[in-house]
């Protein structure tokens, strides 16, 4: 089974879209750190609904290691950090993660990474979704920001 750990952003934008489900399909099952949870489970929303009714196949796991969360507190909010430390320690074969930041930190690290973009890609990919683009319009309708360059970019990849 491979290792996934997954943060906030790609959990919240996901949930937001009902589109959850396409973790657990790519993956059968995905690890949050601590933080990464209580982010996501903080507010009374949809969100935490989602989250904690697909409890069976998300996994909370706390890190090991907390000295190291003190070397990547100067850019990275706590769920980040989390995620990098937990990476590191369950040799994850995948991180998703969607934050430049943090992408530059995991890259760095020599993480295996993708955001939930690249998920979307590999939903439509494995035939989970029929369209990647009607999904990041609604994503962006919910609150997120994709650039013109990328939204060209993922509409090129999905050939859309």
């Amino acid at each position: 089974m491979r290792k996934v750990i997954v943060n906030s952003t790609p959990l919240i934008a996901l949930c937001k879209v009902n589109q959850l489900e396409l973790l657990r399909e790519l993956y059968t099952e995905i690890t949050i750190p601590e933080a990464v949870f209580q982010e996501v489970t903080a507010k009374n929303d949809s969100v935490k609904r989602n989250i904690l009714e697909n409890g069976a196949w998300i996994h909370v796991q706390s890190v090991s290691d907390t000295i190291d969360r003190r070397m990547y507190k100067a850019k990275l909010h706590d769920g980040e950090v989390e995620v990098m430390i937990l990476a590191q320690e369950i040799k994850a074969d995948l991180v998703i993660i969607d934050d430049n930041a943090a992408r530059k930190t995991a890259v760095y690290l020599g993480l295996p990474l993708t955001g939930t973009v690249g998920v979307l890609l590999r939903a439509k990919e494995k035939g989970f979704v029929p369209k990647v683009m009607p999904i990041v319009d609604s994503m962006e309708q919910n609150g997120l920001y994709y650039g013109l360059q990328l939204k060209e970019w993922v509409r090129n990849q999905a050939k859309e």
